[in-house]
């Protein structure tokens, strides 16, 4: 009963926290994406006999997100690849599935205006490729010297690729890096390198906003526990998803997501 009490208090807390950030369209969408991901976690951990918390949501009531996310623990022996590539890759795709309609819906519902009508402190988002295509769709081109001017739940709709395409980082003990090694074996540990390698050179030489989380994977992407069956490969249906997961992550993720912290950012780390 204690349990449950804490997942209830850090639910309404985190609830509470990104209504401040965002307002409660916000706030709404992005739980139910958030809570949708962890959901596909919980229900396959439990499929394979694994013991499941329920997610515990992490408030943080401060811009860009109003949340660190949420996380559920999972206990239990991993019997097999497929037990991995299915437990890993439950959670990024239930996210993604849910992020898109909030895009779509939050595109319909936002404003074209001139760029010079943006109120100061406007922030500006990075837009992935999957995004940008989306809005294509829906909105059809933005004028020159015109901006969206993003709804709440088309916000929403863009931390959940941010989210989906973090955790699909294929590295380590990310939802990515179990789908890795699920389809690769130890030979993932090659994948985990040039991974790293990357997000090196993206912090390094174009957004050093990446700096954390490159010393945590640094500190923890190489290490990934092989399970019970490590040498039963994954059926064809489960590798084209693998493939159709890395797709996704490709199409969310963005080297700068928020353009105009870049230069702060830079110029900060010039004047130290």
């Amino acid at each position: 009963m204690r349990h449950n009490i804490i997942h209830i208090v850090l639910f309404i807390l985190t609830v509470a926290s990104t209504m401040v950030v965002g307002g409660p369209a916000y706030s709404i969408t992005i739980m139910f994406i958030l809570l949708g991901h962890e959901t596909g976690h919980y229900l396959m951990s439990r499929r394979y006999g694994m013991r499941a918390t329920l997610p515990f949501f992490l408030p943080f009531p401060f811009s860009p997100f109003g949340t660190l996310g949420a996380v559920i623990r999972m206990q239990g022996t991993i019997s097999s690849r497929r037990t991995l590539f299915d437990t890993g890759v439950a959670g990024p795709l239930t996210s993604l599935l849910l992020s898109l309609p909030a895009i779509v819906i939050g595109l319909k519902l936002s404003e074209v205006i001139p760029a010079s009508q943006l109120r100061e402190g406007t922030i500006r988002l990075g837009d992935p490729l999957l995004f940008s295509f989306i809005q294509r769709l829906v909105m059809a081109d933005v004028p020159e010297n015109y901006d969206v001017l993003l709804h709440p739940i088309g916000y929403a709709g863009w931390v959940g690729l941010f989210v989906t395409a973090l955790n699909l980082l294929p590295v380590g003990q990310l939802d990515g890096g179990h789908i890795a090694y699920a389809l690769f074996g130890r030979r993932s540990r090659a994948i985990f390198l040039m991974s790293i390698a990357v997000m090196a050179f993206i912090t390094i030489f174009y957004n050093p906003g990446w700096l954390l989380l490159l010393i945590l994977i640094i500190l923890f992407g190489f290490r990934h526990p092989a399970p019970l069956d490590d040498q039963t490969p994954l059926d064809g249906k489960r590798k084209l998803l693998g493939g159709i997961a890395f797709l996704a992550f490709i199409l969310s993720f963005t080297p700068a997501p928020f353009p105009q912290f870049v230069e702060e950012i830079k110029q900060t780390f010039r004047w130290l």
